[in-house]
């Protein structure tokens, strides 16, 4: 496994696209924060609440779950370029199974991952620390658990977008087939289906790890769904995360690289 993010780290670190979104989306992860919570309501700023320990928490989630179309986009590049450049084939030419090859490119979607939560964990301290009370310091650390919903999340999406670069081998055609599925093609199902098959689909259930913190003000103006809670929400969540890295192998063990 050492081996095998050596072997990532090499491609990533002096990748200039890379650091460009990797970089833009750290950066909307602040401003979408920052500006959600400087709007004014009543003459109000809204960050008076929703910078509070320990409700910053999910809130700060909440915001960032907008921006995962992000770092699924970098994946899909980085996996693609595998085709493009034939490094693919190069890995197993040198000894390296399929298996281990899935395994690579999944070592950098967990990097993704854990730079995007570390990020918001620096997030939520910076805010509340800075816009919080200082009664509420005491908090600081309830409801942290939300960003570990949110890492569950981004390791849920990512697999997804890996797959559909192993799939479509060309970055813009498979960037376009997963914003499609994820904004267009599960919505539609959704909307089909009853509420209590849809919100197992996977990208509802991801969605469910980090909820709206207004959901039960939502639901009385738009009428009830029933959605799973965080917790329910991690059995297939991690269920679809080994589905999605299964399907990836086995369309690279069916291939001709």
């Amino acid at each position: 496994m050492m081996s095998l993010l050596r072997i990532e780290l090499k491609k990533v670190l002096p990748y200039r696209t890379f650091w460009v979104i990797l970089g833009l989306q750290l950066l909307l992860m602040f401003l979408f924060f920052y500006v959600r919570g400087h709007v004014q309501i009543n003459g109000k700023m809204a960050g008076a609440d929703l910078y509070q320990f320990p409700n910053i928490w999910p809130n700060l989630v909440y915001v960032c779950s907008y921006l995962n179309l992000i770092p699924s986009i970098l994946l899909i590049i980085l996996v693609t370029d595998e085709y493009t450049f034939r490094t693919l084939r190069q890995q197993v030419i040198d000894g390296f199974s399929r298996a281990e090859v899935v395994q690579g490119k999944y070592t950098s979607a967990v990097l993704l991952a854990l730079v995007c939560a570390f990020f918001a964990v620096a997030l939520g301290l910076g805010f509340g620390l800075y816009f919080g009370d200082a009664a509420n310091r005491g908090q600081v650390f309830s409801q942290l658990e939300s960003v570990g919903y949110y890492l569950v999340q981004l390791l849920g999406y990512l697999p997804l977008a890996m797959l559909f670069g192993f799939l479509f081998k060309k970055s813009g055609l498979a960037i376009l087939a997963f914003m499609a599925y994820t904004l267009v093609v599960e919505p539609l199902i959704h909307w089909k289906l009853p509420d209590y098959i849809d919100k197992f689909l996977p990208i509802k259930a991801l969605g469910s790890l980090t909820p709206n913190p207004n959901s039960a003000l939502v639901q009385m103006v738009l009428g009830e769904t029933e959605v799973l809670t965080p917790m329910q929400a991690l059995a297939p969540a991690i269920g679809y995360i080994a589905l999605f890295c299964l399907l990836s192998y086995a369309l690279l063990r069916s291939r001709d690289l």
